[in-house]
């Protein structure tokens, strides 16, 4: 091809990303949130349920169609997230392509959280919250040191060590997304943290797409104010889940998804 005709490819590619960005920048109608009293979990459908303590972390395996229930008990605390697809770790949940192919860093009810390998690993099928980090990431011991004076339990070690329980290493660890995490951005691109969206009892249910291991880390957000650490127990709910439906919202939020979706559906075709 010559000079000229690559840049007339060039110039093509450009026109059509633009108009992929502002369809997809375009308002969705996303659901609204999920009521603290609403979306209970019936007894016969619990797997397992466990509470994580300030500063520790928890594994948990689940199976294509369960959901996961992550529940800020006191409004005090941030989830920290992982996940690797159970047949072949090496496929891992990817923050920077979950905000890319969604054109938005706002994670809440009806979005998906990708992999990198292009298929949907946890879809947000319940969140009472809407105020989630898919940004910044966890807690390091460089973090700590600055925020509180010393070292202290933090998110990057708990992922080593549940990483390691499991046959993975530090290669294995990508960066985390964090549920209760009111993380936004100002005019100028600094984020800004919004201590006045947690609560307590907040929750966000996760749907798996397909069989995951999971690591939580319960360690206080690198831009929460509060001093000391403020971080309280969270309770993890794994259950059981009808399918679908045909209108799933998550699964019809947008042409990107139903394209996620289809390309995930293939594992269990």
């Amino acid at each position: 091809m010559s000079g000229e005709g690559k840049a007339e490819q060039a110039a093509a590619n450009r026109r059509r990303y633009e108009e992929l960005r502002a369809a997809g920048q375009e308002l969705k109608q996303m659901p609204p949130p999920t009521a603290l009293d609403g979306a209970p979990v019936a007894e016969d459908a619990i797997v397992q349920s466990e509470q994580v303590p300030p500063g520790w972390h928890a594994t948990v395996r689940l199976s294509c169609g369960e959901a996961l229930r992550l529940r800020d008990d006191l409004g005090r605390s941030s989830v920290s997230l992982l996940a690797w697809r159970s047949e072949d770790p090496s496929e891992r949940l990817n923050c920077a392509d979950t905000v890319k192919v969604q054109w938005s860093a706002v994670l809440s009810k009806g979005r998906m959280i990708l992999s990198d390998m292009g298929r949907v690993l946890l879809s947000v099928i319940e969140d009472t919250s809407g105020a989630h980090d898919l940004l910044v990431g966890g807690s390091t011991p460089d973090s700590t040191l600055a925020a509180y004076g010393e070292v202290t339990r933090n998110t990057q070690a708990n992922f080593i060590s549940a990483a390691a329980k499991i046959g993975l290493s530090l290669r294995d660890i990508p960066p985390c997304v964090t549920f209760f995490a009111p993380v936004t951005t100002d005019a100028n691109g600094r984020f800004v943290w919004h201590a006045a969206r947690k609560r307590a009892s907040d929750f966000v249910d996760l749907r798996a797409e397909m069989n995951l291991i999971v690591a939580v880390s319960n360690c206080a957000h690198p831009l929460d104010p509060a001093r000391p650490a403020a971080t309280t127990p969270i309770t993890l709910v794994r259950h059981r889940l009808p399918p679908p439906a045909d209108d799933d919202v998550c699964r019809r939020a947008s042409p990107e998804a139903v394209r996620a979706y289809a390309f995930t559906d293939q594992l269990f075709a």
